[in-house]
């Protein structure tokens, strides 16, 4: 009875989140910008002029994603002329077949090249071509050109107007959406932390749990950065903008603590195995917080419902006897399962610290309590992308993703095309909205959409031969046909396959209104999506593949040279103390957004044919490297920011350098500009840390004849957390290079 409670519970609160997400709302705006012109075309007599308008709609409507309102609206717009430009085009494009089918695959490789632009680009460009392919069709075929391309314009400008509308109704539903997933997302990376803690079996399965929460975290991150940074940079300071960002500030911070892991796993194993009921109480610290965090999330808009709770002082009180217990029956000056404690307690502290800011923040206080950040430094955070003319000249090589995607479409299009037409289908360009669709410049992406696509399209279709032979009222048809498309884009990001089912659906009942045969239009659908799935997956697997390996060496360089300028801050900072400079938090952004992108290259490279897999052990070796590298780094960051520091000692910077040098080495070899044997070593990384910092911490004499101090505590503290990582971060950075020697490109 309580699981099945708790299976009701879990739906209504998915369900909750999905008619409060920016995916339904956009939806919805879609339905009203499709249905207004037809209504008023039918009303007016003018169905063919409803009909193009609302195509003009659906074409401008992809750029419609989450960002500033700006690059939104921008976005819509270029989609609108695209769209025009290539429908004017493809109404003249009435040659012979042998004619139209080279001249179908420049354009579609001209258009998709778009796409080297990046994401909202790749949006534009998908407008384009699907402007293209509907040219194929029937729509407005009585039309003239000129008369098609302009309506198309007028739908662009109409979903861009009601777009606009929406932003100002509720300008702050995208930034309370999305900061409302980074605290769900904050809260969950702090779950799976404490189920690792207890984990001491096979933690392969929850690092990897980490690694994707953390990869959707960092994602979810650069767009709130950008909506909140570009929103303040359009409409000036604003005491909510304000205390949104300082909010967005604390949950980035609580990020890197999070992934801060100031002691090795086999320590504290050791250690908790002997103390089982410490380590229940700092689990149940971090179960409490993320418990925290998603009640926050859930009463964002509503703080005054959020209910004072005791739990995480609870916690925090038993561990702090707990501590206390412990040092009262130890006898060692340096006890390092003590400091260990210590150190582990001090990052939950500052986690407990950011947790109560944000809680502050939420309460509204009063404008001059609030220090709001500067724009100059705020700017420095947003990824710029390059508009320049050379970046389209640059990648017109096989080396390019892009340029061997665009190829790739371009051929396979006219094949498609082809095919469609020597075998007489119904529709041809329905095998080609399917290539547009499923085809992606990577065989991983472009299988899994194959696979969703033709089991979406089959539950679509045999729900349709359901639906047909319950009722003929061509009334339901119509309010389906609209619910399905709703319903289909809305569920794009969240769920393909059930997109792939809704969109089905809304086809067959929107040609249901138009012909009476239902029967073939779903048989054709499809047979025309099993045709586009096929050759879609066929031309990723022999058409200039694009495996991810290939590009594994560049992603490889990218992480490990910004990991090492991370280190070379927290070095910089650690030296000069005072106060943290922006190229310190913009480096540790970039950290993180590279660790994020390994991350995401490997899991695509899991789903590639296992011959294509080359050197997957040592790949996910050095993933995984890269990713305990940055969580050591914040560890090492989250200290010297958050406590007094003492001055930096000439073993560490003897050691830092070292370290340094180690990450040089491994950009060498992946640059191929060191030769793996220039760098063979030869003394061990313990050997060298024992040889600079000795065996362990030393004591002068008058310490250890003093009374020890507070003063005293922090900096064997201190001492103990940067000893400790320094000579983890020489060891993991004395193994890259051998690794990165070992793993063939």
């Amino acid at each position: 009875m309580k699981f099945q409670k708790n299976i009701l519970t879990n739906t209504l609160k998915e369900l909750s989140e999905y008619f409060n997400s920016t995916d339904f709302s956009k939806a919805i705006l879609l339905g009203i910008a499709l249905t207004v012109p037809i209504i008023v075309g039918v009303k007016l007599d003018a169905l063919q002029v409803g009909i193009t308008i609302t195509l003009g709609a659906m074409l401008a409507s992809p750029s419609d994603v989450s960002g500033s309102i700006r690059h939104k609206i921008t976005g819509i717009l270029m989609a609108t002329f695209l769209a025009m430009i290539v429908s004017l085009i493809g109404a003249y494009l009435h040659f012979s077949l042998w004619v139209l089918l080279p001249i179908l695959g420049f354009l579609m490789f001209c258009i998709s090249y778009i796409a080297i632009y990046g994401f909202r680009a790749s949006l534009i460009s998908f407008s384009g071509l699907l402007a293209l392919v509907l040219s194929f069709s029937k729509v407005s075929s009585d039309m003239q050109p000129y008369e098609r391309m302009l309506l198309i314009g007028i739908g662009g400008l109409w979903y861009a107007a009601l777009s606009l509308i929406r932003h100002l109704i509720f300008p702050k539903a995208p930034t309370e959406y999305y900061l409302s997933k980074t605290l769900k997302l904050t809260a969950d990376y702090l779950k799976t932390r404490g189920e690792l803690v207890a984990e001491t079996t096979d933690r392969n399965e929850l690092l990897k749990k980490l690694l994707t929460t953390q990869t959707e975290l960092t994602a979810v991150h650069e767009t709130l950065r950008d909506i909140l940074i570009k929103s303040r940079k359009d409409s000036g300071k604003s005491k909510y903008e304000g205390n949104r960002m300082l909010i967005f500030v604390q949950l980035v911070d609580m990020l890197e603590l999070a992934m801060a892991n100031p002691v090795n796993y086999s320590k504290t194993d050791t250690f908790f195995k002997n103390k089982p009921e410490q380590l229940v109480d700092f689990q149940g610290l971090l179960f409490a917080m993320s418990s925290r965090l998603n009640i926050i999330a859930d009463n964002l808009s509503t703080p005054k419902r959020i209910r004072k709770n005791t739990k995480i002082e609870d916690f925090q009180k038993k561990i702090k006897d707990d501590i206390s217990e412990y040092a009262a029956a130890s006898d060692q000056t340096f006890d390092e399962n003590l400091l260990l404690l210590k150190n582990l307690f001090k990052y939950q502290q500052d986690q407990i610290k950011k947790l109560e800011k944000i809680e502050w923040l939420l309460e509204n206080p009063g404008q001059r309590e609030i220090s709001i950040l500067k724009k100059e430094d705020t700017r420095r955070f947003l990824t710029k992308q390059n508009y320049e003319f050379e970046v389209l000249a640059v990648n017109l090589n096989l080396r390019s993703p892009i340029f061997k995607h665009a190829l790739r479409l371009g051929v396979m299009s006219m094949i498609g095309y082809g095919v469609g037409m020597l075998f007489e289908v119904q529709n041809p360009y329905w095998i080609l909205l399917t290539l547009i669709v499923i085809m992606r410049p990577t065989f991983g992406l472009t299988k899994t959409r194959s696979k969703e696509r033709t089991i979406g399209t089959l539950i679509g279709g045999a729900l349709a031969v359901g639906i047909v032979l319950l009722t003929q009222n061509t009334t339901v048809y119509g309010i389906l046909a609209i619910a399905s498309l709703v319903i289909a884009f809305s569920m794009v990001q969240r769920n393909y396959k059930a997109s792939a089912t809704f969109i089905t659906l809304s086809v067959v009942f929107i040609y249901a209104l138009l012909q009476p045969n239902i029967f073939n239009v779903i048989q054709y659908r499809v047979m025309d999506t099993l045709i586009g799935a096929g050759l879609a997956t066929l031309g990723n697997l022999f058409l200039w593949p694009a495996w991810e390996i290939q590009s594994m060496q560049n992603t490889l360089l990218e992480t490990v040279k910004a990991n090492r300028i991370y280190l070379e801050e927290i070095i910089g900072y650690y030296t000069k103390k005072g106060a943290i400079p922006a190229q310190y938090k913009v480096a540790r952004k970039k950290a993180f957004l590279e660790v994020s992108d390994l991350s995401t290259a490997f899991q695509r490279m899991t789903q590639e044919p296992k011959s294509r897999q080359k050197s997957l052990d040592k790949v996910y070796e050095i993933v995984v490297l890269n990713h305990n590298f940055l969580s050591s780094l914040a560890s090492v960051s989250t200290y010297i920011l958050n406590n007094p520091t003492t001055p930096a000692s000439k073993n560490f910077k003897k050691v830092s350098k070292k370290i340094v040098q180690n990450l040089s080495d491994a950009e060498g070899i992946l640059k191929e500009e060191i030769s793996s044997k220039e760098i063979e070593q030869t003394t061990s990384p313990e050997d060298i840390f024992e040889a600079t910092f000795g065996i362990s911490i030393n004591f002068s004499e008058e310490e250890k004849t003093q009374p020890q101090t507070d003063d005293f505590h922090s900096k064997l503290e201190e001492a103990h957390l940067i000893r400790e990582q320094l000579k983890w971060l020489l060891a993991m950075s004395e193994k890259m290079p051998k690794l990165l020697r070992e793993t063939e490109f």
